[in-house]
């Protein structure tokens, strides 16, 4: 194995790790402050590395269109995550995570001008089949408390998907460690406030306080260093094929360490939407 695929593998593990971590930390701490945590932290390691790289003025220069990208890239997407992860076990948010791509490609059509041909509607309406799967292998009554949580995590890659297309309009040709530490710090900016009014009633324990900062440190600010790494290495369509594996390691590391159960539907449904997510990146040979 090489070193691009060993970092592939870590990443995914790692950002599979993050719905374990929120799945510890959000009913102790709430999901607001523990994301103001995490982003806070985060952009606090990757600050340096900016620094370091000389990516200050650049950041200066387009910290409006970078703060409203970073809503969407970081703040929104991370609250309703974890607020989700509240009541959803960690397998199943990570593969509600892997709707990203669908979420992306839906976005395509009214910000980039691309037509809903018959593969990418039918790659749209595998992943919807994986998403109803996994509602109904949880035995999900199809009332609000039940659907809350699984739209705020479409809520979320949806935000990804928008903010994806904006920042490749908006910030053309900027570097990512730019894109990311600027909206990290932004939304921690923002999101800050908010947590002052949800601070939890008790001191949380210690588990809780390591858990937020594997969340910042390892499935965030390494997690995002590691990701750029492969951008730079093997480009940024091969990279983002970690897609794939983020569910894989977020069912296994549910599985292991909070003893969720891997049931049938939770792997159909995962693998619904994975096969939707490849139908929506196949190209036709010329």
């Amino acid at each position: 194995m090489n070193r691009d695929m060993v970092g592939l593998v870590v990443l995914a593990a790692l950002w599979g790790g993050s719905f374990l971590f929120m799945r510890v930390a959000v009913p102790e701490l709430g999901a607001v402050p523990l994301i103001a945590l995490r982003l806070a932290l985060a952009s606090l390691v990757l600050l340096p590395v900016l620094l370091l790289r000389g990516g200050l003025p650049l950041w200066r220069q387009h910290w409006l269109r970078i703060a409203v990208v970073g809503v969407f890239l970081s703040a929104l997407p991370f609250c309703l995550i974890a607020w989700a992860s509240h009541s959803l076990p960690a397998g199943v948010a990570s593969v509600l995570n892997a709707t990203t791509p669908l979420m992306t490609a839906l976005w395509a059509i009214p910000l980039a001008g691309e037509r809903m041909r018959f593969v990418r509607a039918a790659g749209l309406l595998l992943g919807l089949a994986g998403v109803l799967v996994l509602m109904l292998g949880r035995g999900a009554a199809f009332d609000v408390q039940s659907l809350l949580p699984v739209l705020a995590m479409l809520g979320a890659t949806a935000c990804y998907g928008w903010s994806g297309h904006m920042a490749r309009r908006w910030l053309p040709g900027l570097p990512p460690l730019v894109t990311a530490t600027g909206s990290l710090f932004s939304g921690a900016v923002l999101v800050a406030p908010l947590a002052l009014f949800s601070l939890p009633a008790q001191a949380p324990s210690p588990m809780v306080w390591g858990a937020v900062l594997a969340l910042a440190v390892g499935c965030t600010s390494l997690a995002y260093l590691i990701y750029y790494r492969l951008i730079d290495r093997l480009g940024a369509t091969r990279a983002s094929t970690v897609t794939y594996l983020v569910p894989v390691f977020g069912v296994l590391w549910g599985a292991l360490f909070l003893q969720e159960a891997v049931s049938w539907p939770m792997l159909l449904g995962g693998v619904l939407i994975l096969g939707g997510v490849l139908l929506l990146g196949w190209r036709p040979r010329s």
